[in-house]
């Protein structure tokens, strides 16, 4: 079975279509707007995320241009293969997420 069949069920997105600032971000169907990841995980990981962003005259980034995590699954199939790298910097052990203990 392919990723995308298995992520579909395992992983599935939502859409607040009522949310004021729906669509928040431009170049994604309506129909498979996640707003799951309202707010990016991927964040913290500064220039490093993999994302469209800017930073604005006060130094803060600005996702506004970027889609990635609202794009259908997208999301959280990137956030997942990056898990280790937020993990880390969120100083949880690389034994944890080795031994499966229940990360939240």
């Amino acid at each position: 079975m392919s990723c995308e069949v298995v992520c579909a069920v395992r992983y599935p997105f939502f859409s607040h279509t009522e949310c004021d600032h729906f669509p928040c971000h431009e170049g994604v169907d309506p129909d498979r707007f996640n707003c799951l990841f309202c707010y990016c995980p991927l964040y913290v990981l500064g220039p490093e995320c993999g994302g469209r962003f800017t930073y604005t005259e006060k130094g803060v980034k600005n996702c506004t241009g970027c889609s990635i995590p609202h794009d259908g699954d997208a999301g959280t199939l990137l956030v997942k293969a990056r898990f280790g790298e937020i993990a880390a910097i969120a100083g949880i052990g690389d034994e944890a997420l080795a031994d499966g203990d229940d990360v939240q």
